[in-house]
């Protein structure tokens, strides 16, 4: 039977503040000089620690959810979500249940939109590095060892709607939403370091038989969780998509389980069985009150809105840049400041200075925009204009062409002929003039 593969992501994004979640320690988990220096009782969880909120921490994540097109609650609550595990010191984590921060949105690909169901803010938890060390002269064992400099971290968790229906769709909207928080400079979205984690909710239903028709949605979906790459990711959801038919095709339903990625075996492997909300206890946090949210203070936040960079792709293909050079340089500060001078100096070479970056033909890091220009310019001074000296070279060539030829092609013989000095705008009024 022919599926169609339903997914909806889950986007885990470490904040760049310089505390933590809920207490005074160093964010920087990643530069620590040595586990456990960034820890105290708040975030290592001992009895009567009290958190206290990071404001910076939520106005990122209010930032996040305007660019991404949310509405913003007017009165927002942390909760506690249990569970035990040993990255988790208290037993439960702060996170956000139903009163998020942010809720709606949406982000378009070329594959149709995909819908933000929810963006809500939570804190990490502690990292486990499992190990094996040396017990005596000749024996070892497995250990797992727990680094807290992570714990309570600011962690921003974007929800989607099911509406992700190919790995190709999916690889363009987790780009999309990357690109979008590197611009709002909240976070560095690295997925090497862990700044960035992907989860993909994914199930199969039967394609029906009208194609304009959505395929509903299954009673099950599989959670695939800690994916550290877009392509990763695109492969968890075509393997599952094979996986699933063939139980589907059984007359079977898929267990509704938490599975990993092993992308050295190209399989997702079971972790355990996939809990639901009602497993993980949620009550609002007794430590920390309701947060209200007043108009003026989302304004105040709004103003940190730089422009997003579909816009600035639609602004430099307006300006003549083809769209894959646009993608590439947008994500190029470097040259996006080039490209700005450019267009201070002299704006007719910004479509040249745009694709000799992207090409690689001049080094836009040791080439000022002044000494560009100018070579440009001695280079267009060389370039044959006048019609007196072109029209001669242009009527052989014709003669040599009687049939219909097309107009490159008559370019080409002509800069040929010249050298390459024929200036080719010249060139094409002069041959289309004396061939109408």
């Amino acid at each position: 039977m022919n599926y169609a593969l339903i997914c909806g992501a889950e986007i885990h994004v470490e904040l760049a503040t310089k505390s933590k979640m809920f207490c005074g320690c160093k964010n920087d988990p990643f530069h620590a000089e040595k586990p456990n220096i960034y820890t105290c009782p708040v975030c290592l969880g001992l009895p009567g620690a009290l958190p206290v909120p990071n404001k910076k921490a939520i106005e990122d994540c209010i930032l996040i959810g305007l660019a991404l097109g949310c509405t913003i609650a007017k009165v927002s609550k942390f909760d506690r979500k249990h569970y035990f595990y040993p990255d988790l010191p208290k037993g439960y984590q702060i996170s956000q249940y139903d009163q998020p921060f942010c809720v709606g949105g949406q982000v378009e690909t070329s594959f149709g939109p995909v819908q933000i169901t929810r963006v809500h803010l939570e804190e990490d938890t502690a990292k486990l590095h499992h190990e094996t060390l040396s017990v005596g002269a000749e024996s070892a064992r497995a250990v797992s060892l727990i680094d807290f400099n992570r714990s309570s971290v600011p962690l921003v968790e974007i929800v989607t709607e099911p509406d992700i229906h190919s790995a190709e769709q999916a690889k363009e909207f987790l780009k999309k939403v990357r690109d979008i928080i590197r611009g709002l400079g909240v976070s560095d979205c690295d997925m090497e370091k862990g700044t960035m984690r992907l989860e993909a909710n994914i199930s199969l239903a039967p394609v029906g038989e009208d194609p304009g028709v959505p395929p509903s949605l299954p009673p099950y979906k599989v959670e695939v969780k800690n994916i550290n790459s877009f392509r990763f990711f695109a492969h968890a959801l075509e393997y599952e998509k094979v996986r699933q038919g063939e139980i589907l095709d059984k007359g079977e339903t898929p267990l509704q389980q938490t599975l990993g990625w092993r992308e050295a075996e190209g399989k997702t492997v079971v972790q355990r069985t996939k809990e639901g909300s009602a497993d993980y206890r949620y009550f609002p946090d007794p430590d920390i009150p309701p947060i209200v949210i007043s108009r003026q203070w989302v304004a105040d936040i709004a103003k940190r809105l730089p422009e997003l960079q579909s816009t600035k792709i639609d602004s430099l293909i307006s300006m003549g840049i083809v769209e894959s050079a646009a993608k590439i340089i947008v994500n190029n500060q470097v040259m996006m400041d080039y490209l700005e001078h450019v267009k201070i100096l002299n704006p007719k070479y910004i479509q040249s200075a745009a694709k000799d970056m992207v090409n690689k033909k001049i080094d836009y890091k040791k080439l000022t925009p002044t000494d560009y220009i100018k070579n440009i310019e001695s280079k267009n001074s060389e370039k044959i204009t006048d019609p007196a000296v072109l029209t001669p070279l242009i009527t052989k060539i014709l003669q040599s062409n009687p049939q219909e030829t097309p107009l490159n092609f008559l370019i080409g013989q002509l800069m040929k002929a010249t050298s390459g000095k024929a200036d080719p705008q010249v060139a094409s009024k002069l041959i289309t003039d004396l061939i109408n």
